[in-house]
């Protein structure tokens, strides 16, 4: 390996590394405002419904609100699950059941 290699590698691991430490590092020493502490509460949630409803509701960029929608429908027990269980194991199990289940009736 040549040393523009190894030098790559090391300006890599610190290009990535360094952006992810620091917020870490600084937020340690201090203490948040109330106000932004209740508005990075609802981040995870932002997230994962900007991650899931395009895979549950469209389809070839459209709406896709029907009955053959194989991830919408697996989606409704799986949100009832997570609701009433307050769980992450319960809900993924139930989520890939209800999904293999409905794939294979309705396909």
């Amino acid at each position: 390996m040549g040393t523009k290699f190894i030098i790559s590698v090391i300006g890599m691991f610190l290009v990535t590394y360094i952006p992810r430490f620091m917020p870490v590092y600084g937020l340690t020493k201090i203490e948040l405002p109330q106000a932004v502490k209740s508005f990075l509460e609802y981040v995870p949630v932002a997230v994962l419904s900007a991650l899931l409803f395009p895979v549950i509701f469209i389809k070839d960029e459209k709406l896709f609100l029907d009955l053959s929608n194989v991830y919408l429908l697996s989606a409704i027990p799986t949100f009832i699950a997570a609701y009433f269980t307050r769980k992450l194991f319960t809900p993924v199990v139930v989520g890939i059941v209800s999904y293999v289940i409905l794939s294979y009736i309705i396909k």
